[in-house]
């Protein structure tokens, strides 16, 4: 149960798929991020993200996004500090490289003392995973201080692991990530890349050969061994369209490798727009 007054309030973007219950649950607050359908923006997280998929379809028009600007920022700090005028804010940011909603919210933050910002150098459930686990800890230590919660969050971000595979790169094809010669050649090969979150940043490492359904349960494999991660939680991602089958057998693996829980993490507006239908992602810690 959430403290009456508590002590730190954490801030986040809805590009990390935090579940609006989960967030609720621990009053995590979430600024928006948007998606551009054509002319029409909007706030992600107020659209099932399977409408990303289906206005490409429609129109051959990939949905393009944007970051949270100050505005987004000063109406969340301020919502807080109204309500609760004695808290701290810790804002766990959406990798700063990758959009400008870091750089949006430190401007919000001027002459705010009570806001302490950190990037996270992660997106999606990378950042979701995170921002969860500080939460879980300050629920266990609700007399922390804000540079106690700080180094918590600073000790997740060096250890968070992420990477995903898109089932195509059509998405990326569109949104001119890769050449039309290389997503053709991809195609017809059946070579898959495998996208990881270093540093921030969405880097292409592997050239992956196969279908998904036999890479999916092969990549949970080999990123627990290579990352040697701890095996208290795994975050698997998913968008639109990724087979309820292979779920289960994904998860079958983690399960058989040891891990205690898998959560699974549907992706919303942002990602979607840049991994596509049916992509898949693995999420977790190196241990201590």
């Amino acid at each position: 149960m959430l403290m009456q007054d508590p002590r730190i309030i954490l801030v986040a973007e809805t590009g990390g798929d935090i579940p609006r219950e989960v967030a609720e649950q621990y009053n995590i607050q979430l600024v928006p991020m948007h998606v551009a359908f054509g002319t029409d923006t909007r706030d992600d997280g107020t659209f099932p993200s399977e409408e990303v998929c289906d206005f490409y379809d429609r129109t051959g028009i990939l949905c393009k996004t944007s970051g949270s600007v100050p505005e987004d920022f000063t109406k969340c700090f301020d919502h807080i500090h109204t309500r609760w005028p004695q808290a701290q804010i810790l804002y766990l940011a959406y990798s700063s490289v990758t959009t400008c909603s870091y750089q949006s919210a430190q401007i919000a933050a001027e002459d705010r003392d009570y806001v302490t910002a950190l990037d996270t150098k992660a997106v999606s459930a990378g950042q979701y995973s995170i921002v969860i686990e500080t939460a879980k800890w300050l629920e266990a230590h609700p007399e922390a201080t804000i540079q106690e919660a700080a180094q918590v969050a600073q000790d997740l971000i060096a250890r968070a692991n992420m990477c995903f595979v898109p089932k195509d790169m059509e998405y990326l094809r569109a949104g001119g990530r890769v050449s039309n010669v290389v997503a053709l050649g991809g195609k017809l090969l059946g070579i898959l890349p495998l996208i990881e979150i270093l540093e921030g940043k969405l880097v292409a490492t592997r050239k992956l050969r196969g279908k998904l359904e036999a890479l999916a349960p092969k990549l949970v494999r080999e990123y627990a061994e290579k990352w040697s991660l701890d095996r208290k939680e795994l975050w698997l991602i998913w968008t639109p369209r990724f087979p309820d089958d292979l779920k289960q057998v994904v998860e079958k693996t983690a399960k058989d490798l040891g891990f205690e829980t898998v959560t699974w993490v549907k992706s919303g507006g942002v990602i979607t727009s840049h991994s596509g239908p049916s992509a898949f992602g693995v999420v977790g810690f190196t241990k201590a």
